[in-house]
């Protein structure tokens, strides 16, 4: 039986903290909104595409894809209260999801995550149940304690989380099938509490997630030197 790949695109910044009018997962970046470089990479690894949205973005959105003659098929559902309602919301939107099946939870606005890490979350789930991709922090770690003092933490033991945190169909369902808890942070924290160990993968110094005005700057550079280091061979003679 042919396994499936889904992606649920979780895309609900208000932009206020960017300092934007308009929420950052529709803001150009070189020319292209940020939300439509992130579906583009998941349409590339042929995953079947839900993008959650609040209500209050939809038309919004449908009005961007219009204007700009976007055209990668996805599915659209409601953005909730918090990202665990979003993800409930976007596992419930996928139609005929099967034990087996694979399903990427991403954040929309991880527009440089490369087909390379996505297929290689995708391939891992597989074969483990669950993929988590996190790089190793590039800074020194404190931890501070609830006296007001701090501890250094060990940087070498520390990993950075980042998406799209993949697992297998069955998982996923069953972990999110609960009430939520103020434990959950990710995806990955949803399934651990269901009792099942989660598998970390490499992930991408690069895979930067736009948050501030900066991360903006830096992905826009990130994108010019791609593709500046592509070069295309001529075609035979």
């Amino acid at each position: 039986m042919k396994t499936s790949r889904y992606a649920i695109i979780v895309a609900g910044g208000s932009g206020k903290r960017f300092g934007s009018e308009l929420p950052k997962q529709f803001l150009p970046l070189d020319g292209k909104a940020v939300l439509m470089r992130t579906i583009e990479k998941f349409d590339e690894a042929g995953a079947t595409i839900v993008v959650v949205l609040p209500i209050e973005h939809q038309e919004m959105w449908m009005t961007m894809c219009k204007e700009n003659n976007f055209a990668v098929t996805h599915t659209i559902a409601d953005g909730g209260k918090t990202r665990f309602e979003s993800v409930k919301n976007g596992i419930a939107a996928i139609e005929s999801l099967a034990d087996g099946d694979l399903v990427a939870v991403h954040d929309g606005v991880r527009p440089l995550a490369s087909v390379e890490l996505i297929n290689r979350c995708y391939d891992n789930a597989q074969e483990t149940g669950s993929a988590i991709p996190v790089v190793n922090p590039s800074d020194s770690i404190r931890q501070v304690i609830d006296d007001g003092t701090s501890r250094q933490l060990l940087r070498s033991s520390l990993r950075a989380v980042q998406t799209p945190q993949t697992f297998r169909a069955e998982l996923l369902k069953g972990a999110y099938d609960v009430e939520e808890s103020p434990l959950f942070t990710d995806d990955a924290s949803v399934v651990e509490s269901a009792g099942h160990q989660v598998t970390l993968v490499e992930g991408e110094v690069t895979n930067i997630k736009i948050t501030t005005p900066i991360d903006m700057i830096i992905a826009s550079e990130l994108i010019k030197e791609s593709e500046l280091s592509y070069s295309p061979q001529p075609p035979l003679s």
